[in-house]
């Protein structure tokens, strides 16, 4: 198992205090450290690869952020930078659930090169407030702000036919946004809905 180390001001910014002791997070030489899961299932060579483009910040990234059962914390870190709250600049810890599906739902559409344009993230409770107040479509406890949710388009891909694929997975939530062109993916309870 590889230890992602979090500092304490980035918990303290994600208001993790009082989930330190419960979580199973420890300290660690001044810094905390946050177990990362292993994959159950994964054979020791699969490599599991993600592209993304944020599409406020135009960064890019394209990682193997996985090696069998073993997530690479290098990885995660760098996916975290780049699916930060671009509106605060504040990094979160991203849901390596949430990569995983992503990473089989680009299997299922035949797309594992092409990257996923990102519309959201992770969002500080600042930034969710701020949406929820102007869109009756944003919750006000949404698992974005616990880096378990994703609003993506692949282009040159329907729309449609990512929901679908998400819709199959059976992995969490699928919001569908043709309106805005996104699919909203989480890893909650199994539901759907059109925004």
């Amino acid at each position: 198992m590889i230890d992602r180390v979090v500092s304490r001001r980035h918990l303290l910014r994600a208001g993790l205090r009082g989930a330190v002791a419960g979580a199973g997070i420890v300290m660690a030489g001044g810094a905390i450290a946050r177990p990362i899961p292993t994959v159950a299932g994964s054979t020791a060579d699969e490599l599991a690869r993600l592209a993304f483009v944020n599409t406020h910040t135009s960064e890019s990234l394209r990682v193997v952020y996985r090696e069998g059962p073993r997530y690479l914390t290098n990885a995660l870190a760098r996916i975290d930078h780049v699916l930060r709250d671009h509106r605060t600049d504040e990094v979160h810890p991203i849901d390596p659930a949430l990569l995983d599906q992503l990473d089989r739902l680009a299997a299922m559409l035949g797309v594992g090169k092409d990257p996923y344009h990102v519309i959201s993230g992770y969002r500080s409770p600042r930034s969710n407030a701020m949406l929820a107040s102007r869109s009756g479509g944003v919750a006000k406890m949404s698992l974005h702000m616990e880096g378990r949710a994703i609003d993506i388009r692949i282009p040159g891909v329907p729309l449609a036919r990512v929901r679908e694929a998400a819709l199959d997975m059976k992995a969490g939530g699928v919001g569908y946004y043709p309106g805005s062109d996104f699919v909203h993916l989480d890893t909650g309870r199994v539901r759907n809905w059109r925004g």
